[in-house]
């Protein structure tokens, strides 16, 4: 009995010395930055921290959002993961001057905690026909019902005021920092990470699955959490106005190259830039109909060089370039979309570039060939001796053989009409022909 209370007093005093060390070591945070419209690769991200987060066994993930919004269906990814983490969510909008509208304010109201710098904003989550235009009475009342379906679902199971956080979808209603927490649409106002720990400590935390736990975070150590090198390359690319210019400058390449053959370097970096802006696009919400317009122009600009129409054609280029980079990306935010600043920019000079270039290509076809046999078509050559009708004739240097189709005496000029392997097939040349001084030498 006394070998068991030994045994029991030791045990119980490990599990104490075991849980005062828990206790007294730092909790571990993961951190990421999200300051960026909501896209693919912004999910890959995301998806990406909560499992390292989950591996690490840190005690939670911090999230700093900046995003004007983005796509829905991206959104609806990251909220999933969210959700579904073992590892408890912070997202904190910040710095001052931030906001998290739109898909953004969806994403906030999905963490298990919602903060927000003094000076951001957050709301503004109506959703919008992609491209901006408007829908029909149906469509619209459908795809606000959906919306506001997920934003009540999400808001009541995170104990959040769901009549308001729904008028962020039906009216479009936005709220400072200080308007979202008297609201209770956030948990805390923070000026800082270490200010909203200190504001979190020791208070419960409701999870999705109602399981309730107490963060203590209080001078936790935080981890920074980057997107590898793949990911910043496809998030910079994944800009539509970035897509714009890489689809236009790789066509431009290409064009090149099929009036140069054998360039090489033009056909490589149009192939390179037109893979890269077609994997651009196939993660964008894409108007294939304004792919058709961009390549439309350059046959504009290719006609303009052929017909000189005075810049009529070119101008219908230009126009047709601009048109297919406004409409290129059909995304619910202005953000998400080529601005038309970018359009111009790429249009005006590439229309430009592309007619001189078409029309030095299209005068170098239709000058004569002056080297080579075919180079001798039309040039003027000496009897060196008669030609009845066969004999030889001096030109450019050279004795060749030919036969004329008249007689023709030794010292006549003759006009080369024809070449017939070795042989020269040529004219009387009229008495009025100027003799070139390489005939003469």
């Amino acid at each position: 009995m006394k070998r068991v209370l030994r045994y029991g007093a030791r045990y119980g005093f490990l599990a104490a010395l075991v849980s005062t060390l828990c206790v007294l070591s730092p909790a571990e945070v993961l951190k990421i930055v999200v300051n960026d419209t909501i896209h693919p690769i912004t999910d890959e991200y995301i998806g990406r921290a909560l499992a390292e987060a989950e591996q690490h066994h840190d005690d939670a993930l911090l999230i700093e959002l900046n995003t004007p919004g983005g796509l829905l269906e991206s959104t609806r990814e990251i909220m999933q993961k969210i959700l579904a983490s073992p590892v408890p969510v912070i997202i904190y909008v910040t710095p001052s001057g931030s906001r998290a509208a739109s898909a953004g304010f969806f994403i906030l109201e999905s963490a298990d905690v919602a903060a927000m710098s003094p000076g951001t904003n957050t709301g503004a989550a109506h959703p919008v026909s992609l491209g901006g235009g408007k829908m029909d009475d149906v469509m619209k009342e459908k795809v606000e019902n959906d919306a506001s379906a997920l934003m009540r679902s999400v808001a009541g199971k995170r104990g959040r005021n769901v009549e308001v956080a729904e008028s962020t979808v039906r009216q479009s209603k936005s709220f400072t920092e200080q308007e979202a927490l008297s609201q209770k649409l956030i948990d805390y106002v923070a000026s800082n990470e270490e200010d909203l720990f200190k504001q979190m400590q020791g208070k419960p935390v409701k999870r999705f699955n109602g399981q309730t736990v107490t963060l203590n975070l209080e001078g936790a150590s935080v981890r920074p959490f980057d997107m590898t090198l793949k990911q910043h390359i496809l998030a910079y690319i994944l800009n539509p106005n970035v897509a714009f210019i890489l689809l236009s400058i790789g066509v431009l390449a290409l064009y090149a190259e099929f009036n140069h053959p054998g360039a090489v370097v033009p056909g490589t970096v149009g192939v390179v830039f037109i893979l890269l802006a077609i994997f651009s696009l196939n993660l964008l919400p894409t108007r294939f109909a304004a792919v058709v317009l961009i390549l439309a122009s350059f046959a504009l600009f290719a006609l303009e060089a052929k017909f000189a129409t005075h810049g009529v054609l070119g101008l219908g280029g230009i126009t047709t370039l601009t048109l297919g980079g406004l409409l290129l990306v059909d995304a619910p935010i202005p953000e998400m979309r080529v601005h038309l600043l970018t359009a111009l920019a790429v249009s005006i000079p590439l229309g430009i570039i592309t007619v001189f270039l078409m029309s030095i290509a299209l005068k170098a076809r239709a000058n004569k060939v002056v080297t080579g046999a075919e180079g001798l078509l039309g040039e003027v050559a000496i009897a060196q001796t008669a030609l009845a009708p066969l004999g030889k004739v001096f030109i450019r240097g050279e004795i060749w053989d030919a036969i004329s189709s008249n007689d023709v005496p030794a010292g006549q000029t003759v006009i080369v009409r024809r070449i017939d392997g070795l042989r020269l097939g040529v004219d009387p040349a009229p008495s009025t022909t100027v003799i070139p001084t390489a005939a003469i030498l």
